[in-house]
């Protein structure tokens, strides 16, 4: 049923009360972004989240759609929130479970918790804070640090969870109702009401099987920790949902409701552009072209020209990768130094990164060819990777696989993609890293052609990124490929057909089906 009114106005953030005696279970939290997909008949969905496509500004184009889901304990939040998003028919959504919350305890609450007097299902118990910080950079599609809860030791794991926005982000819980400034950020407020009967027979069946149990002392826990808790803490509450479900899952009419209305809201926001950029507009000044001697004259003459054998391309192209990578390093910072030469003189020089300092990041597929250049010139450099791929229905660029440094937040990252055409696939590498915490003016973007369109999409959106390629051609096609280009460099190096390679070049030129 619909709500009359949301209350919020009246709700105070709720303070821990006298602990109530309440056994828990002796287990690592998992946070519903665990494991990362979720399989059905037709498809798979990431539920890792992604990065959301961002505006011409580099901003973000939309907020994420946040669904809110409370009930009791066993009313089947979880099987709820796994048809909703099935029956969406969105690739990317966030899960994200209030288990992953509690909160750090003190020294004396350890000693409750260990002889089962800490009360786990009181408001009081949660980190509240924390999540709201969490639910607002995921709103905003910001990456976030998901903590690990581990019942064994009631305290976080060393190692936390990255989690990426998405489009839609599903917080479920028993208290998710219970903080004034968590519910300002739901879009939707969803009560799972089931009986309590099947609630109890649910925690029967799990706790006996799945935890190893006694009925007796499953039923006493019930009836003296987790039903008091219900009533006093989570069914008040439903007088604040936009919508409830009775008997959980099995009601898909109210699934069916939920979805019409996150597909109406979803309509209703605007697709995002890539900036217009104005081919009159003069070029950037973060943009450094390699100078175009006779030799890098020579290089392109053969790479672009349609006849040259795959081992030729090949060859000639790492060469070009080569002398790209030392122009790029130039731009690196350097600090005055003296040395002493074998004959015993002095020499004024530059001491600049020789690897340490420096990751590498390849936009795969074609980017990773540029790697190679990078080792032999930086010998501690580190690599990391992003694959992106373009949505065939949305037309939009998605984040599928990401492997980076932890503390690449640190390093000068030299951003590797063969071409660049657009510039879409480029502005979410850039945006990848920023979410990471690698600072803006120490991004380079490397590629070996650009269209002047890219150039100035990728400098519009991120005006202190470096952009240093071996040139700028002047235009894209009605395909998005460079023009007078040099064809689809990831085919033409792997020696694959862009139609059954199983890869999507968006770090390309590319195909209609794709983006770059």
């Amino acid at each position: 049923r619909f709500s009359g009114g949301s209350g919020e106005d009246s709700l105070d953030r709720l303070l821990p009360g006298s602990p109530i005696t309440a056994p828990r279970r002796k287990s690592t939290s998992q946070t519903k972004t665990e494991p990362p997909l979720l399989r059905t008949g037709t498809r798979t969905i990431y539920t890792a989240g992604r990065p959301p496509w961002y505006d011409e500004h580099g901003a973000q184009s939309k907020e994420a759609f946040v669904i809110g889901l409370c009930g009791g304990s066993a009313s089947g939040k979880t099987t709820v929130a796994n048809k909703i998003i099935e029956a969406l028919d969105v690739p990317w959504v966030v899960l994200l479970s209030m288990d992953s919350f509690y909160k750090v305890l003190t020294p004396e609450e350890q000693t409750l918790a260990t002889s089962n007097d800490y009360n786990f299902d009181h408001p009081g118990a949660f980190d509240f804070e924390l999540l709201v910080a969490t639910v607002k950079r995921l709103k905003q599609g910001k990456s976030v640090k998901i903590p690990v809860y581990d019942f064994n030791t009631h305290g976080r794991q060393k190692d936390w969870k990255t989690v990426y926005g998405a489009s839609v982000v599903i917080f479920e819980g028993i208290m998710s109702f219970a903080d004034k400034e968590l519910l300002e950020l739901l879009d939707m407020k969803i009560f799972v009401d089931t009986d309590s009967d099947i609630r109890l027979v649910r925690r029967l069946r799990r706790d006996i099987t799945e935890r190893g149990r006694d009925i007796e002392g499953v039923i006493k826990q019930y009836n003296k920790f987790v039903k008091p808790a219900f009533e006093q803490y989570i069914e008040p509450y439903i007088r604040l949902a936009d919508i409830v479900v009775p008997r959980g899952g099995g009601n898909m009419v109210a699934i069916d409701l939920i979805v019409q209305h996150v597909h109406k809201q979803m309509e209703e926001v605007s697709e995002a552009v890539l900036a217009s950029a104005q081919q009159t507009q003069p070029l950037p000044q973060t943009l450094s072209v390699l100078e175009g001697t006779p030799q890098v004259k020579g290089l392109h003459t053969i790479i672009r020209n349609q006849e040259t054998s795959r081992d030729e391309f090949i060859f000639y192209s790492k060469r070009l990768m080569r002398l790209l990578i030392e122009h790029a390093l130039t731009f690196l910072p350097s600090q005055p130094c003296t040395v002493q030469t074998p004959q015993g003189q002095e020499y004024d020089g530059k001491r600049s990164f020789s690897g340490k300092g420096i990751t590498g990041v390849s936009i795969l597929r074609a980017g990773e060819t540029m790697e190679p250049a990078l080792r032999a010139v930086c010998k501690d450099v580190r690599i990391g990777k992003i694959l992106i791929q373009t949505n065939l229905d949305s037309g939009e660029p998605e984040l599928h696989y990401l492997r980076l440094p932890k503390d690449i937040s640190e390093d000068h990252v030299i951003l590797m993609d063969s071409t660049v055409s657009t510039g879409a696939a480029a502005m979410m590498a850039v945006r990848v890293l920023l979410d990471h915490e690698v600072q803006e003016e120490n991004i380079a973007l490397v590629s070996l052609l650009m269209a002047e369109l890219g150039v100035h999409s990728v400098a519009y959106a991120f005006p202190k990124v470096k952009i240093i390629t071996t040139a700028v051609d002047k235009s894209v096609d009605d395909f998005l490929q460079v023009i007078p280009g040099i064809g689809d460099f990831g085919d033409r190096y792997f020696g694959t057909d862009g139609g059954s390679s199983g890869w999507s070049d968006n770090e390309e030129q590319e195909r209609p089906k794709q983006q770059t």
